[in-house]
């Protein structure tokens, strides 16, 4: 419970400071954004958090709004655009996501946030990643990214749930800095983004 507590006293305090070095930063990419992909600039999502609660999660855009004669949106890798790239390979658009870690929605290392509609597709062993708060970074973000499938991005998010500490986390964080300065495992193979997460096979769980 101790280091728990010294885990969120360091994001609060980490967090409130990068805030407020980070200040021009987020304003200027805040005006590029609006400039070169339209507003809102800050794209909102809910995600789950801690046991799963769900809360706000904020990023800078990386995609336009572009849209077929349907009024569809358009298919991720087209709506990427070169400066949306950019955003994501140097992380430029997690940096909204200070702001949930100094409210407490997430931590700066711990499994990434994933989307509300997983949440019954995961096997019970894939859930507890859910038992500690989400991060900006992590175990699964180290060692693969988007590079990795699902299952054994799970596996390392629960890996890092049984053997958590602080020393760890400080290594999370250095190899994080090592992998966005390499701009390493940005993205998955043929794919702008990660493929939707559709459930586990006879591994277990629930599909």
């Amino acid at each position: 419970m101790f280091k728990k507590w010294i885990k969120r006293l360091i994001d609060f305090v980490l967090s409130l400071v990068m805030i407020i070095l980070l200040s021009p930063i987020l304003i200027l990419v805040y005006v590029l954004v609006q400039n070169k992909l339209g507003r809102p600039a800050v794209f909102k999502q809910e995600r789950p958090g801690l046991q799963g609660n769900v809360f706000t999660m904020y990023k800078f855009r990386s995609m336009a709004d572009e849209r077929d004669g349907n009024g569809e949106l358009l298919p991720d890798a087209v709506r990427l655009t070169t400066f949306g790239k950019l955003l994501r390979a140097s992380s430029l658009d997690e940096l909204p996501e200070l702001f949930n870690i100094l409210r407490g929605d997430m931590s700066f290392v711990g499994p990434r946030p994933l989307l509300v509609r997983y949440l019954d597709r995961y096997t019970a062993e894939q859930a507890r990643r859910h038992d500690v708060r989400p991060g900006l970074t992590g175990w699964a973000q180290v060692n693969g990214r988007n590079a990795i499938s699902w299952e054994d991005k799970f596996k390392l998010d629960v890996w890092y749930v049984d053997h958590w500490n602080l020393w760890l986390d400080f290594k999370i964080l250095w190899m994080t800095f090592i992998k966005v300065f390499r701009r390493e495992g940005i993205q998955a193979a043929d794919h702008a983004t990660m493929e939707e997460f559709m459930g586990t096979e006879n591994k277990g769980g629930i599909k």
